[in-house]
């Protein structure tokens, strides 16, 4: 069962088909609205850049088994640095689902590309 309560509701459909594109079939995960000052904040803490960003991915588990029901990591979105707040999801998402396009073959932006038509 996939959890989504602490995703804004108009968020939740393009999470959900997120995670159902990259057959993720339990879990929770938060996502959530920041200001500019927030997410450079959070940039300067976790990734060493003292710049806002659209979006951040904080992974929680693994894709392998957990003892009970995953939490699969937070999602932060600043729409003041976001071209698109529902492009800003569905890549944070993909990322707390383990695809990394700085080290795949373009994979990850092409899912991405994939969920967004359908949407």
């Amino acid at each position: 069962m996939i959890d989504v309560d602490d995703v804004p509701p108009q968020l939740r459909e393009a999470v959900l088909a997120t995670l159902a594109a990259a057959s993720v079939e339990d879990g929770h995960l938060s996502l959530t609205l920041v200001d500019a000052r927030r997410i450079r904040d959070l940039n300067r803490e976790h990734r060493g850049l003292d710049e806002a960003t659209d979006v951040l991915s904080f992974p929680v588990d693994g894709a392998g088994p957990a003892a009970g029901p995953r939490e699969l990591g937070d999602v932060v979105i600043c729409p003041a640095h976001a071209a698109d707040v529902t492009d800003a999801a569905v890549h944070g998402v993909l990322h707390l689902c383990g695809y990394d396009h700085e080290v795949d073959d373009g994979e990850m932006l092409a899912l991405q590309a994939e969920i967004l038509r359908g949407l």
